[in-house]
This record gives structure tokens, C-alpha cells and sequence, in this order.
């Protein structure tokens, strides 16, 4: 039998393809952290190096103005955050809050150059499901943007010089 937690890692894009062997490696080294209701996984501007994997429980991404937390998005179960650290190394962008009692996978920037290590080809699938994970959540980003771009601004649909773009079909 299977454990749960590699069937739960092969369910996510971002582990989708990887050989049982990758990511039981992978897992022999990440650790296990439980965050009680209310208690933080991360804030935003931390010093980051580890990304998370909530195997139970739902948490708040939020962003922080004018002194309030303002929540992006909820996540759950079978979700993750925290990959962009482990692709530019730079300050957490966002701070997770526990809405439930969680529990998490954390994978380190050392496990994956471990994993370069142990299985190169493995490692490489990896790299490029983070990216291709980070590039979706670019492009809702973007998205959402654009929607509330239009909502304040709708005259930038008239491009310069030109009549209103129509947004009908014919």
C-alpha cells in the first residue's frame, strides 16, 4: 500500500510525474510541522528558504496595508505556498495564518539540491513544475489585474486614436 503522502505529493502539479523513488527522498527529508488555529506558518518580508504543503487543515494568505491584514485567498488541503523561495530565494511575499489546526510538509531549498544530487533528471522535472505553478498563479494575478483595471478605468479599452473596443460578439 501506498502511503498517503506520496499519493497526495503525485496529486499536485507541482510533484506531478516525479518517480515514487524522487519523492520518497524527498520526503525522508522534509519535516513535519504542525500550526495550531491562529498561529502563523510565515509573515510577509521573512527571510525564506522552504516551501509548505498542507496535508490538513485551511489557511489565510494575506497581505498587509496600512497596518491590516487584507486575505488574498484561502488555501486547503492538498495545496502549497512558499514555492517562490524556493526559486528566488528572496523575502516571503505574503504572510500564512492557520484558520484551522494544520498540518504540513516543508520542503527546504537544501532538500531539492538534494534531490539534484540523489536524481538529476528528477530534480529538473521538479524545478519545472515550479515554474509552471508559479507562471499559473502569474497569469491569474495578471488576470485579476486586468478585471479590476477595468473596473476603475474603462475608458483604456479605447485605444489610442481609435473607436471602443467592442467586447460583443457578432
Amino acid at each position: 500500500m501506498r502511503p498517503a503522502r506520496l499519493d497526495l505529493l503525485q496529486q499536485m502539479p507541482i510533484f506531478g510525474a516525479l518517480h515514487d523513488d524522487a519523492l520518497c527522498h524527498l520526503l525522508a527529508q522534509a519535516r513535519e510541522l504542525r500550526v495550531p488555529q491562529g498561529a502563523f506558518f510565515c509573515h510577509e518580508n521573512d527571510a525564506a528558504s522552504s516551501m509548505f504543503v498542507l496535508e490538513s487543515g485551511r489557511v489565510s494568505v494575506q497581505k498587509h496595508w496600512q497596518g491590516h491584514a487584507v486575505e488574498l485567498h484561502q488555501l486547503a488541503t492538498g495545496d502549497c505556498f512558499g514555492e517562490m523561495a524556493l526559486m528566488d530565494l528572496g523575502p516571503r511575499s505574503a504572510s500564512v495564518q492557520a484558520l484551522e489546526d494544520c498540518l504540513a510538509i516543508e520542503f527546504g531549498a537544501d532538500h531539492l539540491m538534494q534531490l539534484f544530487t540523489h536524481n538529476m533528471e528528477q530534480f529538473a522535472l521538479l524545478q519545472m513544475n515550479l515554474g509552471r505553478e508559479v507562471c499559473r498563479r502569474l497569469r491569474e494575478a495578471d488576470e485579476a489585474r486586468f478585471r479590476l483595471m477595468m473596473q476603475v478605468a474603462p475608458q483604456a479599452l479605447t485605444p489610442p486614436g481609435g473607436a471602443p473596443t467592442s467586447n460583443t460578439s457578432h
